[in-house]
């Protein structure tokens, strides 16, 4: 049973970490479909993050980017293979490992990147403005370290 709303303790204990993932799982998933929607649709969350890996670490092997997404190397092939198809990636010869297959974005693909970043940026950065006080602003702008703390490996 939680504690009344008067109980002076109540606002003194931490929230419970389970309570909080739960809330910040639903409230993230809200904000991503959100931005998903200003940016269009088309692709897939996989494929977009593929994509966006590319964008930022320039071209990478299947291997690397199974490993950096945490998934098996034959999804990342199909991926890469429908992102191929759609002229969004190119696969080249490595210049001293012919093994190798480096993976890189076409300028089709960057644009795609740019745009939905900017789509999606945009969107949140709107819902940011219209909806949150100035103090609400700064808490968020706060919180967002601790969050990317939370993400990274």
């Amino acid at each position: 049973m939680s504690p009344a709303p008067s109980d002076p303790s109540a606002t003194s204990r931490a929230p419970r970490p389970r309570d909080t993932a739960e809330e910040l799982q639903l409230a993230l998933g809200l904000l991503v479909r959100q931005m998903r929607a200003a940016a269009g649709g088309g692709i897939s969350l996989s494929q977009m993050s593929v994509l966006k890996r590319l964008d930022r670490l320039g071209p990478q092997t299947a291997s690397e980017l199974a490993r950096a997404e945490k998934i098996r190397p034959q999804s990342v092939i199909a991926t890469v293979n429908s992102l191929q198809a759609e002229g969004l990636v190119v696969r080249t010869p490595h210049p001293t490992d012919g093994r190798r297959l480096p993976i890189s974005l076409t300028p089709e693909g960057r644009t795609l990147v740019s745009e939905r970043r900017e789509a999606g940026h945009g969107r949140l950065a709107e819902l940011i403005a219209e909806r949150l006080s100035p103090a609400e602003q700064r808490m968020v702008a706060d919180v967002v370290p601790l969050l990317r703390r939370l993400a990274e490996d």
